[in-house]
């Protein structure tokens, strides 16, 4: 019983975050930077939530879930490096 509740949790936890990447970080309350890397910040964390809870890598090898948390934080950093990096389009 406790797993099933678990599991809804961090169900409810991905739809509040999709929600707020779709509506609440889309509207013009933020630059469009500020805006694009909390959504691959949130996109990060929800890639994290589905890989542990949901294809059970919370209970892997040591080395294994190393793995992947530093293969999350370094796509993670890859992508919004790249994309803090490169100027802004004119309109």
């Amino acid at each position: 019983m406790i797993r099933q509740s678990t599991t809804t949790l961090v169900w409810l936890f991905l739809m509040a975050a999709t929600i707020a990447t779709t509506w609440w970080l889309s509207k013009d309350g933020f630059s469009a930077r500020v805006g694009t890397v909390a959504i691959f910040a949130i996109a990060a964390f929800k890639v994290r939530l589905v890989l542990l809870h949901f294809m059970e890598l919370k209970q892997a090898p040591r080395p294994w879930r190393l793995i992947f948390e530093a293969w999350v934080l370094l796509a993670t950093a890859a992508i919004v490096g790249i994309y803090l990096s490169t100027p802004p389009l004119a309109a």
